[in-house]
C-alpha cells in the first residue's frame, strides 16, 4: 500500500485543506493583490470512493460496470493514491518559495477547485495566477481545468491562466535529476546500459487530429529532458501510456509494443521516465509499477523507472519561475 507522504492517509482532505488555506491566510499579508491557484486532478482517499470519484471525472455519465470494476481493482492494489497529498505539499513549498499565498484545488476530488476559488474570493485577492500541474497543454486536460475555474460564474478577481509550461528549463532539469539517479543505478544492476522510454498519458486520437498540441509538446519535453540528462539519440525512445478503455482509438505507440520492440533489438531491460506527471498517482503506481512491470517480466525483461518529482525542490523553483514571470512588481 502506498503511504501518504504527509502521513495523512484516510484524512487527506480535511487535514490538508486546513493546512493549505491556513498557510495562505498567514502569507496573505505578503501579497495584498495576487494569489496562486495550483490545479491538479485529484484522487479518492480509498478504493471505496472510486465510484464517486469516477462520477466527477465523467461529469456524471455512467461508465460500463466492467470499467468501474477495473479501476476499483487498480486502486485496491495500490491502496491509496498520494496525489492530493503531494499536490498540497507542492503548494506549501511554492508558497514558502514565493512568500505569497498558494491555493490548491482538485478538478475531481476534495479540495475541489470551487473551494479554492471561493477561498481566493473570500480573501479579496484581485488576481490569481493559475498553474495546472500538467505541463503539456491539451483540451482534454488543461482545457478542462480552465473550464473548471471559470465555470463558477463571474470571477471576482482577474485570472491569469498559464496554458502550458512543457518547455520550462527547470522542469527538464527536475526530471533529468531523477533520471540520472535512477538510470545509472538500474543500468549497473542490469549489467548494461538500459534504453530509456519517456512516457506521457495518452489522449484520444481525435483530439490530436483536431489540432491539439499535446502530442508535440509531450515529445518536446522528452527531448529537453534527454538533453539535460546527456542522453544520446539512440539511448531513448517515446511511448504513450494509460490509454483509455473507451472513446475510440488513443494515440500510441503503447509502452507494451515499445517494450517488445526493444526486446527484439536485444535489450534485456528498460528504464521508464514519465514526463507528463509531476507526482505519484495511479498511472505511475499501478500502470508502471504493477502492469508494465508484470508485462516486461512476461516478455523476459526487467523494468525500472525514475522516481516521480513529488517534493522536488527544482520543481518548486520551476513553478516559482512561472509565477514570477507573470507577477507584476507592484503585486
Amino acid at each position: 500500500m502506498t503511504a501518504c507522504p504527509l502521513g495523512l492517509a484516510g484524512q487527506c482532505y480535511c487535514a490538508n485543506q486546513v493546512s493549505s488555506f491556513a498557510a495562505a491566510e498567514q502569507s496573505s499579508q505578503l501579497s495584498a493583490k495576487t494569489a496562486v491557484l495550483l490545479l491538479a486532478h485529484g484522487s479518492p482517499e480509498n478504493p471505496g470512493q472510486v465510484p464517486e470519484f469516477l462520477g466527477y471525472v465523467t461529469g456524471g455519465r455512467p461508465l460500463p460496470p466492467v470499467v468501474t470494476e477495473e479501476i476499483c481493482r487498480r486502486y485496491s492494489l495500490i491502496g491509496f493514491s498520494p496525489l492530493p497529498c503531494w499536490t498540497l505539499l507542492q503548494a506549501d513549498q511554492l508558497s514558502q518559495s514565493l512568500k505569497m499565498p498558494v491555493f490548491a484545488g482538485m478538478r475531481n476530488w476534495k479540495p475541489f477547485i470551487a473551494d479554492a476559488v471561493k477561498a481566493i474570493a473570500s480573501q479579496r485577492y484581485e488576481r490569481a495566477i493559475a498553474i495546472c500541474l500538467a505541463p503539456q497543454n491539451s483540451r482534454t486536460s488543461v482545457g478542462l481545468y480552465r473550464s473548471a475555474v471559470v465555470g463558477y460564474g463571474n470571477l471576482p478577481f482577474e485570472l491569469d491562466f498559464i496554458e502550458e509550461w512543457h518547455d520550462e528549463l527547470l522542469l527538464a532539469k527536475a526530471f533529468a535529476e531523477k533520471l540520472r539517479a535512477g538510470w545509472g543505478k538500474a543500468s549497473a544492476e542490469n549489467g548494461a546500459k538500459l534504453p530509456v522510454i519517456f512516457t506521457a498519458h495518452s489522449v484520444p486520437q481525435r483530439t490530436i487530429t483536431e489540432g491539439d498540441p499535446y502530442e508535440r509538446q509531450a515529445k518536446e519535453t522528452a527531448q529537453w529532458v534527454a538533453k539535460e540528462a546527456d542522453l544520446a539519440a539512440d539511448d531513448w525512445t517515446f511511448a504513450f501510456q494509460s490509454q483509455g478503455m473507451s472513446g475510440g482509438p488513443w494515440i500510441g505507440p503503447t509502452v507494451e509494443e515499445t517494450i517488445r520492440n526493444l526486446k527484439a533489438a536485444g535489450h534485456r531491460g528498460v528504464f521508464l521516465q514519465p514526463i507528463g506527471f509531476v507526482c505519484d498517482h495511479v498511472e505511475v503506481l499501478y500502470d508502471i509499477d504493477i502492469a508494465f512491470k508484470q508485462f516486461a517480466e512476461k516478455e523476459g525483461m526487467r523494468l525500472w523507472r525514475a522516481e516521480s518529482l513529488n517534493g522536488s525542490r527544482i520543481l518548486t523553483e520551476a513553478l516559482a519561475g512561472l509565477v514570477r514571470s507573470r507577477k507584476p512588481d507592484s503585486s
